[in-house]
């Protein structure tokens, strides 16, 4: 099982490098906050990874690429559903993201995350948008919230689709069945059921008050839903420009589905006494005990991986410490460079565009906003917040975050390009689907 433990975590080892960032490219980059905030890009991935330690095995692209996508909830456990939920999100996003994919060899694409979902699925960013809000403030299971970030926003740069590809997603359903979903059937992936109100009604056994409260949370979560549904892309888009226009917009509509469903929390959780609260706050434990019941025991491979992730583990807590400096980590270092010349050849993009030396200037500026990406979209582990309040206060905090990180690497792709010919804008388009030959 360890050699597959590798094959699956392949493709976000240079992600995960990249995050210990060493002195020579904080100088060569201009990146700010001092040695441990270029560090703790590597955090939240490492604690997403040691989350999701029991479902990465079963996730590869191959094994996906024939499941069909349908709408189902991915919460599993909490519905009764044997499917574990990470596990069941990395199928459908891998089928999806990989069904109109052909621009390289391997059997995952290079965007995807370090649990082996998707974040871009051709045209749709976030294709489980709602979900991760319902988990995320109720069950208070941020996980897959906190693997959005650079990645995503680099292959909004340099996407891993041909146009003819991105076009397969939002082409008429004929009549014969597609092999390719639609961004219709993509973007509605996302409504799984809307909020567990028979759950959270069994945890606090509401009185008639507090139950009409909670249907008034109900219907307010689906609005939420609703919301989020009306940023479904119609038409794919043609430019990196555009891509990002795209995540603006569903980020804007989920921070929106977040204001809606406030003022109906705050009203149903205060009609609450002190014990129907704990007990509401308890489902979060409930589901992380769940989810712990289903990891492997018992075995040698096991126990390997086990080692594995306290290694890991012990990796993310030292990127913590007032004290670390990733100046002096020679691996990190050498990962990190790997990465950079991998993902930003800087030279090969400015001889392949013949930029003048105005035109790399405003590259290079590019190129050092979205790596800053890797600062502000991070951050050290944290135990969740207690209370459904307190986590849609930090959700509607993270999406914040980051639809600022990409409002700014809109506005320097926007001077990159301001001077450029059509003949360059083209040429930049068709080097996105090349990073992944």
């Amino acid at each position: 099982m360890s050699g597959r433990m590798g094959l699956a975590l392949a493709g976000a080892t240079l992600v995960i490098a990249a995050v210990l960032l060493p002195g020579k490219a904080e100088a060569q980059f201009g990146l700010r906050g001092g040695p441990l905030g270029v560090a703790r890009f590597a955090v939240g991935h490492m604690l997403g990874l040691s989350r999701l330690r029991h479902s990465r095995m079963a996730v590869r692209g191959s094994r996906y690429r024939s499941a069909a996508l349908r709408s189902q909830d991915p919460r599993g456990a909490e519905r009764g559903q044997p499917s574990n939920p990470y596990v069941l999100r990395a199928a459908l996003t891998a089928q999806a993201a990989l069904a109109g994919w052909q621009g390289g060899r391997r059997p995952q694409g290079w965007w995807r995350h370090p649990d082996g979902s998707y974040g871009w699925a051709g045209p749709v960013f976030w294709p489980f948008a709602h979900d991760d809000l319902t988990t995320a403030i109720i069950f208070g299971d941020a996980t897959s919230l906190s693997l959005y970030g650079y990645g995503d926003i680099y292959a909004a740069l340099f996407t891993p689709y041909a146009a003819t590809e991105l076009a397969a997603y939002t082409v008429p359903q004929g009549r014969r069945a597609r092999k390719i979903p639609s961004a219709e059937t993509l973007c509605e992936a996302s409504d799984t059921g809307g909020l567990p109100v028979e759950r959270i009604a069994s945890a606090v056994q509401p009185n008639e008050p507090q139950r009409a409260a909670l249907d008034e949370l109900a219907a307010a979560w689906l609005a939420a839903r609703d919301t989020i549904s009306t940023a479904c892309p119609a038409q794919a888009p043609t430019s990196a420009s555009e891509r990002l226009g795209l995540m603006r917009e569903r980020l804007e509509a989920m921070i929106k589905a977040t204001d809606a469903i406030e003022a109906s929390l705050a009203k149903f959780v205060g009609l609450l006494n002190d014990d129907q609260k704990s007990r509401l706050n308890a489902l979060a434990n409930e589901r992380r005990a769940a989810l712990a019941s289903r990891q492997p025991r018992d075995s040698k491979d096991s126990q390997k991986d086990a080692a594995k992730e306290a290694s890991r583990d012990a990796q993310a807590a030292k990127a913590c410490r007032p004290d670390y400096d990733p100046r002096y980590d020679e691996k990190a270092q050498r990962q990190y460079e790997q990465l950079v010349q991998q993902q930003w050849p800087a030279a090969d993009i400015a001889s392949t565009l013949h930029l003048d030396e105005i035109a790399r200037a405003r590259f290079e500026v590019l190129q050092d906003t979205t790596l800053r990406t890797m600062q502000t979209l991070s951050a050290c582990p944290t135990e969740p917040a207690a209370t459904p309040q307190a986590r849609l206060a930090a959700v509607k905090a993270r999406l914040a975050t980051m639809l600022e990180a990409v409002g700014g690497v809109s506005d320097a792709l926007d001077d990159f390009e301001f001077d450029l010919s059509d003949e360059q804008k083209a040429g930049f388009e068709a080097i996105g689907p090349k990073r992944g030959a």
